[in-house]
């Protein structure tokens, strides 16, 4: 057990369903006493948590893949931090952390919950990103859920996001013959082919997606990682040679909307060009975890693959990073920092 214990921690209560777009009376920056941990749990300080689309979900009171969050209760999300007191055999204090209780200074976290990461192998937030849940979904969403292939030509929506940034990388790393990113500013663009690596990008800002597409993509596309959704799904459609594959993995044009979504409009392309679209929840693919880590430890190591974080500074800047996250503004993964 450690001494000197804090008192008290701030955490993000969710207050009010939103409707539409969050707003900040839909939140509350609460503080809760801190005590020493129980038996088989650790106290830790979390350094930084993540802000993800999926969360949007979890706002409304829906029958979902994972539970609401509840009102007037902590958020959850990813995190990584410092235990600074246990009561868990495997664990000291000291230890580096990755846990699913963000949106807080400290977290009383279960053990069997908890996962020690290694602070030389890469920076504590490449946990919550290009290494962590993010970086997997990624790797299993290209390789396992589209069965990508060598000489595949790869559309990504969100590209410049830290899902997007990261296929885009995987399927040039694994012999991809070209693949395009849709990214929606034009400095966004710009890195995507400069840093990322992308054969080609557009600004979907710039004009409809479908046009912009065939000009990127002349001979077609084989698979499309769809984090878009609506005009972006409806585009690749068009643009997909038979036997494509699409990946489902998220929709964050619509999670926001008060009205039904119009796009796709073209659905019966399927049946002829016999498509395949998955849906994806990075939980069912745990088994790749240990595979997923060697193979992107090494290529982080290697220089292939590179990755960008957008770090919000202090826990009461929680509510604005996941508004800037809804609206786009992050370039890879959206982080709030508390050290």
């Amino acid at each position: 057990m450690s001494a000197a214990l804090p008192t008290s921690s701030r955490e993000w209560h969710l207050v009010r369903r939103p409707n539409g777009w969050p707003e900040a009376a839909d939140f509350a920056l609460r503080e809760a006493p801190v005590t020493a941990p129980a038996e088989g749990r650790v106290l830790v300080r979390n350094l930084h948590f993540s802000v993800d689309p999926y969360m949007r979900g979890r706002m409304n009171d829906v029958k979902s893949y994972t539970p609401p969050f509840k009102l007037d209760h902590p958020m959850e999300g990813g995190a990584v931090g410092e235990v600074v007191a246990s009561n868990a055999e495997g664990f000291a204090v000291g230890d580096h952390v990755l846990h699913g209780l963000g949106w807080r200074e400290y977290a009383d976290v279960p053990a069997k919950h908890a996962v020690k990461v290694d602070a030389s192998l890469a920076p504590l937030s490449a946990y919550l990103g290009v290494l962590g849940m993010t970086g997997l979904t990624a790797y299993a969403g290209l390789f396992e859920v589209a069965s990508f292939k060598e000489g595949d030509t790869v559309f990504v929506s969100g590209a410049a996001g830290a899902v997007g940034s990261q296929v885009g990388q995987l399927a040039k790393i694994k012999g991809a013959a070209r693949v395009i990113g849709s990214a929606g500013s034009d400095e966004k663009v710009k890195l995507l082919v400069e840093e990322f690596g992308f054969d080609a990008a557009f600004n979907y800002k710039n004009g409809p997606v479908a046009q912009q597409l065939r000009e990127a993509a002349p001979d077609g596309i084989d698979v499309y990682f769809d984090n878009v959704g609506g005009e972006h799904l409806e585009a690749a459609l068009s643009s997909f040679n038979v036997h494509g594959r699409a990946t489902i993995c998220g929709m964050i044009a619509q999670y926001n909307a008060t009205e039904p979504t119009p796009a796709p409009r073209n659905l019966a392309l399927v049946i002829g060009k016999r498509l395949r679209l998955q849906g994806m929840l990075v939980g069912d693919h745990a088994a790749l975890q240990p595979q997923f880590v060697q193979d992107v430890a090494g290529w982080l190591a290697s220089g292939e693959l590179k990755y960008q974080e957008t770090a919000v500074e202090g826990i009461e800047n929680g509510f604005e990073a996941f508004l800037g996250l809804m609206r786009g503004e992050n370039t890879g993964k959206m982080i709030v920092s508390l050290v």
